[in-house]
């Protein structure tokens, strides 16, 4: 028989599965589905089970989920772990776990990740701040005055070397980093002297060596690296063991069992001790892993805070501020104030801050940041205009017809926190490993000690304690718990540096098996530059050179990106542009003048239309021929002649 039932406490897909995995072990229930959505649970059972059973068996962590007949409100709201008080807030937040382990949670403050302790890691907004040109420790989210000296608050744009808040932890664990070394080395250079022929005995005896080494340990231990037995401590009493529970155990036991031999080294056996009469210690077993361990740290961290700069850079491209047209008068507001169907103003070389329609003007506009072609690309009335994208030499106005979130660039930005946080399928295989993993090990360190204990050679049990030590240190799943996320989160985030955005994971681990990329436009791999490739004659009464010189005086007057190649072409074969009259621009062919008593036009095939001209097949054959290899040609008219025609190509 098959039973819905509404569970109440869930927030995330962490959730869920432990949902799941709790009621499928009542005896009884062959199967459950849970929808996270709509928090209902289908139960699949042999025979009716009470609803107490389900409620007892889902309790036992914490009081945390409750169930309850669909439609019934008899369940109540019960407390949250102490661990989840503090960060869960069912979604709302803005800091997430790198590593997914309880999908899409989101939690308010920075921190460990309760259950795999990794940081916290903050996902970026849109949202401008506002701060003191005078006083930059003076912060807001919305402009005004400075309290501390009256000056107004001006847009805080987010950079990558911002003082951000992982900036902030990757140079506090830097910080940490260069302590541990510090402490570290002395440790190791005493430990291996022997070994190397320089002998410390002559300086101090054994037993004070030890000592030196506690007092150079402790700090490492205490404070470079204690957040690492925290998260250890966490992964034990959360039930979820991963490679900070075995560092926990490694590390711990090779520092506690030193200090241990150094307070009471009578109670121990001959087998323990040295030549000399002191235990063998393990303080330098302990920190050079928690160094190394801590590296490992650093470099990920570095790597988590370059892709976030490449998010970061991408909030840049809106401006922090819009002048909008109210009442007849220019005002610039904060990008947050424009509302829909605002009149906002864009100047020659500004930023477009919204999507909209330009209602009055033209412009080229570069849209390279959305479509990847480097071309601005000709815009007039009615055209759509986009967000971020960068307005040419002309001023417009433009009507705003998506603001905030619904902008394409917001979208796009979202779609790239969204792909960093997407699991790879091989990462589904790495957590189900990850999972069976540490009890494996520790299971394996056990056996490790009994074996070397009872066969061992003498000292047997200073064998057994190593070798246990050292199942338990080398054995971190570090890579196989990290470098999926990591490598997920840096390429996408790489990508987006680059402009090549990412929507989903699997993507990334599908792209091995691509063969051929298919582009849809030059622009995407090309410089962006255009240039002047050849100018062909047509007529004999009208050399290229004289071609080319009338035509880059006409061109001279127009603010076509296309145009400033044809006159830099020219300028670069000595042919200086002329006096032009009777300049004009013909919307949707070209442009005509008079140069040097000569009439002359300059346009696409509906420009030879318009002066009922047309070409011979040869020549329409070649121009065909450019036009396949990615060349904009353009015919030239002099006197109502086809003169010839001048190709162009990035």
């Amino acid at each position: 028989m098959k039973h819905t039932y509404q569970i109440s406490g869930m927030t995330c897909n962490g959730c869920k599965s432990h949902v799941e995995k709790t009621l499928k072990a009542v005896e009884g229930i062959s199967d459950v589905s849970v929808d996270l959505a709509n928090k209902e649970a289908v139960v699949q059972m042999e025979s009716h089970i009470p609803i107490e059973t389900l409620k007892e068996a889902l309790q036992k962590d914490g009081d945390r989920y409750d169930i309850h007949l669909p439609g019934s409100h008899e369940h109540h709201h019960h407390p949250m772990p102490e661990i989840n008080r503090k960060k869960d807030t069912g979604g709302s937040g803005k800091y997430y776990c790198p590593m997914l382990c309880e999908g899409d949670k989101k939690y308010d403050k920075p921190g460990d990740c309760p259950k795999c302790g990794m940081d916290l890691e903050k996902e970026e907004s849109s949202k401008t701040f506002y701060t003191c040109p005078m006083h930059p420790e003076v912060e807001q989210d919305h402009p005004g005055s400075c309290p501390k000296c009256g000056m107004d608050l001006e847009p805080k744009k987010a950079s990558a070397n911002d003082g951000s808040e992982e900036q902030k932890a990757y140079k506090k664990m830097l910080t940490k980093f260069w302590i541990s070394v510090a402490f570290t080395l002395p440790v190791f250079f005493i430990v291996m002297s022997e070994m190397i022929g320089v002998s410390l005995s002559g300086i101090a005896s054994e037993k004070t060596w030890g000592w030196v080494q506690f007092a150079l340990s402790t700090p490492v231990i205490f404070y470079s690296c204690w957040n690492f037995f925290v998260r250890g401590y966490k992964s034990i009493i959360n039930r979820s063991p991963n490679m900070w529970t075995l560092i926990t155990l490694g590390a711990g036991a090779a520092y506690l069992f030193s200090i241990f031999a150094l307070l009471f080294p009578d109670i121990f056996p001959d087998q323990f001790k040295s030549e000399g009469g002191a235990v063998h210690l393990y303080f330098e077993a302990a920190v050079v892993i928690l160094t190394l361990i801590l590296l490992g740290q650093l470099l990920e961290a570095k790597a988590r805070s370059q892709t976030n700069s490449a998010i970061k850079e991408l909030l840049n491209l809106v401006p922090p501020e819009a002048t909008v047209i109210r009442d007849g008068e220019e005002i610039s507001i904060p990008l947050e104030h424009v509302k829909l169907d605002d009149l906002i103003k864009i100047k020659p070389g500004e930023k477009i801050p919204v999507d909209g329609e330009i209602t009055e003007g033209k412009s080229s506009i570069d849209e390279s940041m959305i479509t990847g072609e480097p071309v601005p690309v000709e815009k007039s009335e009615g055209d759509h205009v986009i967000g971020g994208t960068i307005n040419g030499t002309s001023s417009f106005q433009m009507k705003a017809q998506k603001v905030g979130s619904d902008t394409l660039l917001s979208q796009i930005i979202e779609m790239v926190n969204k792909a960093s946080r997407t699991k790879a399928p091989i990462q589904n295989l790495a957590d189900k490993v990850s999972s069976y993993f540490v009890p494996i090990v520790v299971t394996i360190a056990i056996i490790a000690f009994t074996v070397w204990a009872i066969w061992g050679p003498d000292p047997k049990l200073v064998y057994a304690f190593t070798s246990a030590v050292t199942v338990l240190i080398i054995a971190c799943p570090c890579a196989l718990g990290l470098a999926t996320p990591m490598s997920i989160m840096v390429g996408t985030g790489k990508g987006a540096n680059q402009g090549i955005l990412v929507k989903d994971a699997r993507a990334i681990e599908e792209m091995h098996k691509v063969t051929t990329l298919v582009i849809d436009k030059t622009g995407t791999i090309t410089q962006g530059k255009p240039s002047l490739q050849d100018v062909q004659s047509i007529n004999e009464r009208h050399s290229a050179d004289v071609i080319l010189k009338n035509v880059a005086s006409l061109e001279s007057s127009s603010e076509h990106p296309l145009a400033h190649a044809i006159v830099e072409g020219a300028e670069n074969k000595g042919l200086k542009p002329q006096k032009v009259d009777d300049f004009n621009s013909i919307t949707g062919k070209g442009i005509t003048g008079k140069v040097d008593g000569l009439q002359i036009a300059i346009g696409n095939k509906k420009l030879l239309e318009e002066f009922d001209l047309t070409l011979d097949q040869e020549h329409d054959e070649d121009v065909k021929q450019r036009q396949l290899e990615g060349q904009t040609v353009m015919f030239v008219v002099i006197d109502k002649e086809v003169a010839g025609f001048i190709s162009v190509a990035d």
